[in-house]
């Protein structure tokens, strides 16, 4: 009998983590922006049933102070890879020739390890905490009365980043003027939720069990899949604008083109913008571009050649926001799964998640 109320009980807590929580409450109030490039601890969406849960986020201004932030800069996230933290395999562009503020931010599970005993997070609350770091500068230099570019808002990340703000911009619809996607997960499939044998190598540690604390519901896979038509339907009712840059290899081993390209292929069809580069042997010069596999290059200048003119302030070719992103309108969002719906609400401006079953 203990041993039914210990997995009841750890049941309760993933599935609190995996789900969220609802809580629209911040722990703690938000620290002021630090005065030159450095790390920064600000409160996030408590997890796992806790009072408060809090990440570090990781900023870069132009010339390396908040000083150097002026009427034309923008603002960029750049996520790391899965079981990285900072910077690790992001795409990185300079502060000072971009001329933006850029925010690396430890999501959950950061430095996540495979032997790690929670299921990997698959950008669920990964990309709140990525919203949450951007509107906490966005929001910080207003209240500073800093002036910068309220529509050079940007996103990119490589491998579990690409995936973290596709998930992003897929929670904050109308917030990004331009991402970019190095190599990320397109979904949550069986074969990495489960491990399964012959596809990719990525291992999400999931159970089909429904007695497990790692249990996974249709509905948490369905949130978690970037090409759901409904929900690529809905980004676009929303008025998502989002120039969205794909730069993946053909023989990715562990995020599998297919996948992928089945979202860039719903994305079309919705009439979302993206723009997919599919690297092939073909394409292999050694330079730029060394595989057709999960790195291809060097993933800062793979952004700077496929997506930098979207994103330079000057390039003739920037993209910009043409109304108020998210976290100005303050409304819910709501996407509806099997058994229910989760809705993202910027009622209070930063964004909180949670599901609400029918």
């Amino acid at each position: 009998m203990r041993y039914v109320t210990r997995c009841l009980s750890q049941f309760r807590l993933i599935t609190s983590l995996l789900f969220g929580s609802g809580m629209l409450g911040v722990a703690g109030q938000m620290p002021d922006l630090p005065k030159k490039d450095g790390p920064v601890t600000i409160p996030a969406q408590p997890a796992a049933g806790s009072a408060e849960r809090n990440i570090a986020i990781h900023l870069m201004y132009p010339n390396g102070r908040l000083a150097g932030v002026k009427s034309s800069t923008g603002l960029i996230l750049s996520l790391h890879n899965w079981g990285g933290i900072k910077f690790a395999n992001a795409p990185v562009p300079d502060p000072t020739s971009f001329d933006a503020v850029v925010i690396g931010v430890d999501y959950y599970q950061s430095g996540d390890k495979p032997n790690d005993p929670l299921p990997y997070d698959f950008g669920y609350l990964q990309a709140m905490d990525a919203l949450r770091a951007l509107q906490y500068v966005y929001q910080g230099l207003i209240d500073k009365k800093i002036p910068f570019d309220h529509t050079r808002l940007y996103g990119m990340g490589g491998s579990g980043g690409g995936n973290v703000i596709l998930m992003a911009n897929k929670f904050a619809p109308r917030t990004f003027a331009c991402i970019a996607d190095c190599s990320g997960m397109a979904s949550l499939t069986d074969d990495i939720a489960y491990n399964l044998p012959g596809g990719s190598g990525l291992n999400a540690r999931y159970s089909k069990d429904p007695t497990s604390p790692a249990f996974l519901t249709k509905a948490m896979q369905e949130i978690r899949d970037i090409g759901q038509p409904q929900h690529l339907a809905q980004m676009a009712k929303l008025g998502n604008h989002c120039k969205i840059v794909v730069i993946h290899g053909e023989d990715d081993p562990y995020c599998l083109a297919p996948d992928k390209k089945r979202v860039v292929d719903g994305m079309r069809a919705a009439g979302l913008d993206v723009e997919p580069h599919f690297i092939t042997t073909q394409d292999v010069d050694g330079k730029l571009i060394i595989d057709s596999k999960h790195s291809i290059g060097n993933r800062t200048a793979l952004m700077t050649r496929f997506a930098g003119d979207f994103i330079k302030p000057d390039s003739g070719k920037t993209c910009r926001l043409n109304g108020a992103c998210d976290f100005d309108r303050k409304e819910k969002i709501e996407y509806p799964v099997s058994g229910g719906s989760y809705t993202v609400s910027y009622e209070k401006g930063y964004p909180v998640i949670a599901f609400s079953s029918r």
